[in-house]
């Protein structure tokens, strides 16, 4: 199982990027995907995540409007299209994928995002 974050980088505040995950090894469309960030110091939030049929999404208070998520089942990719980027946005963002009716879940190795002038 992999889970590839790729898309990181620096970038001023009101810039944007997008982060990609590539997903390999166990079968991407039955698995709910989800990104996360954490900052020295402090538990992983939940940034943004997407239904396994890519029908339904939840995005953290702080990202509402500024982030959105998406997914290419035939591609096993999931992307965070992430605009209007704020200091606060800097972390270490992290892939996730997770099935909740036998609790199988996965993560990626991370991808630095730093917001900065």
């Amino acid at each position: 199982v992999q889970l590839v974050e790729s898309g990181g980088g620096l970038v001023q505040p009101g810039g944007s990027l997008r982060l990609s995950c590539a997903a390999s090894g166990f079968t991407f469309s039955t698995y709910a995907m989800s990104w996360y960030r954490q900052t020295p110091g402090k538990e992983r939030e939940l940034v943004a995540a997407i239904a396994s049929a890519g029908g339904t999404t939840h995005y953290a208070e702080s990202v509402k409007g500024r982030f959105t998520i998406s997914r290419d089942n035939a591609l096993n990719t999931v992307y965070l299209q992430m605009n209007s980027l704020k200091p606060e946005d800097t972390a270490v963002y992290y892939c996730h994928a997770g099935r909740p009716i036998d609790y199988l879940n996965y993560w990626g190795q991370g991808t630095q995002v730093t917001v900065s002038s």
